[in-house]
């Protein structure tokens, strides 16, 4: 399947995704785990990751590690059960590399799968990009409910003919 971009988020076609904007890239049994381009967009610039032991047992939706950004610390979820057998050193010296290129370099761990049928839990591509529209179309619908100034509106308070305006006007 082809990437997709939504509102300038990149969605990579050859993985599955989680609700919590993690992702899965699936091949031999075993899982390499990420964050989204939106979730490390959300993040924003990130300082530390922590990461989790090589040889941990996790169980899907049990946390994997955690990502410290100048906004806050996030949780990234496991989306699948398994064992970590390997983890992505680079981010202990360089954690920006999740926001330079969060889905080949900014890999967290790879999980050996226990159950390779989890799968099915995950979103494709496509059912993601769909969150990531609803997501950008809730924030312009916030965005323009903001009470919006309107200049000039007492001068043209004034201009009105008295009986209009539905007082009288104090002279």
């Amino acid at each position: 399947m082809e990437d997709i971009v939504i509102g300038g988020y990149l969605i990579k076609g050859d993985r599955y995704y989680t609700k919590d904007h993690e992702w899965a890239f699936i091949k031999n049994g075993k899982a390499q785990i990420g964050i989204t381009d939106y979730a490390q967009k959300m993040l924003g610039d990130i300082v530390y990751v922590d990461l989790p032991e090589k040889e941990q047992s996790i169980d899907a939706g049990e946390t994997l590690a955690n990502v410290e950004s100048v906004k806050n610390v996030a949780p990234i979820y496991s989306p699948i059960t398994g064992t970590v057998i390997e983890i992505n050193e680079d981010l202990t010296e360089d954690p920006s590399i999740l926001n330079e290129d969060p889905y080949d370099a900014g890999w967290i761990a790879v999980v050996e799968m226990k159950d390779p049928t989890e799968v099915e839990d995950l979103m494709p591509p496509e059912d993601y990009a769909e969150i990531i529209r609803e997501i950008i179309k809730e924030e312009s619908t916030e965005e323009s409910t903001e009470e919006i100034p309107v200049e000039g509106l007492e001068e043209s308070l004034e201009n009105l003919p008295e009986e209009e305006l539905g007082y009288e006007e104090e002279k």
